[in-house]
């Protein structure tokens, strides 16, 4: 996944993700040669197991000639996979500009070619379980986590008096939990009513482990169940990943990008 730069810097970001229909462990085999291509043509990639993205930023009147490129490299790519015996899935391949609403009139209306298929721009991508809007409001992947994690509520309403709590609680956790906690860190700096929505569920996640009525207050229940609210999580996640850049246990690309205060500071 890319993190998209500030909108205030009139950067459109370009993402394109393929899919192969080959096994991951082959599959990693190959992408060596790939990454390098990539990177001949001035743009990034990301790589995980059989998924490939390829990315890159310009500035508004530069998004056509990004979006030339970027068929050139997929071109290339194409070429690449024919002659190392690979397949690119098309039915699973995207192409997402994101940028903010008021410079929609700047994008390109073009669609992507993926040898004989046509890929048109798409509003939201799937990436890794993660829903990515184009404006980056991440109003879909909160809807339909939400959505989801109520329809388990449902279920879970029909069998609490059933089982015993730790039972519930474990299967809260395994069937909810999760849900809110994967990718929060993406929803940092969100505005409050959005954050809301996945309290909510938090809220009757917690009323239903403890047996509490809809309306009864929830506050001192967190308590009791040790449970952080949404955007305490989000913070916890986010103060984990520092955590792993200061300890060079994260990712590259994050070590990479993340700037420490003290050394901003003396640069200065």
């Amino acid at each position: 996944m890319t993190h998209v730069n500030n909108p205030a810097c009139q950067c459109l970001p370009y993402i394109v993700c393929t899919d192969s229909v080959l096994g991951p462990i082959l599959f990693l085999l190959y992408t060596a040669d790939l990454l390098r291509l990539i990177d001949g043509m001035e743009l990034h990639s990301q790589l995980y197991a059989d998924d490939t993205q390829i990315y890159g930023s310009c500035t508004p009147d530069a998004a056509p000639a990004l979006q030339q490129r970027i068929s050139t490299c997929v071109v290339r790519t194409l070429e690449w996979m024919q002659a190392n015996r690979l397949q690119v899935n098309a039915a699973k391949t995207e192409q997402l500009w994101c940028v903010p609403p008021r410079q929609q009139e700047y994008l390109p209306n073009i669609p992507l070619l993926i040898g004989s298929e046509t890929i048109q721009p798409v509003k939201c991508m799937w990436n890794l379980g993660i829903y990515i809007d184009s404006d980056l409001s991440m109003k879909s992947h909160i809807s339909k986590a939400v959505s989801n994690c109520f329809a388990v509520l449902r279920r879970l309403r029909g069998i609490c008096r059933l089982v015993s709590q730790p039972v519930l609680l474990s299967l809260v956790a395994s069937l909810i939990m999760t849900r809110l906690d994967y990718g929060s860190a993406t929803l940092a700096g969100l505005p409050g009513h959005l954050l809301d929505r996945q309290q909510s569920v938090l809220n009757a996640a917690a009323r239903l482990v403890c047996y509490a009525q809809k309306y009864d207050h929830v506050i001192h229940l967190l308590w009791d169940l040790h449970w952080l609210r949404v955007p305490e999580k989000i913070q916890f996640r986010l103060a984990v990943l520092v955590f792993g850049c200061r300890n060079n246990t994260a990712p590259p690309y994050l070590l990479h990008d993340l700037q420490w205060t003290d050394e901003v500071e003396s640069l200065q």
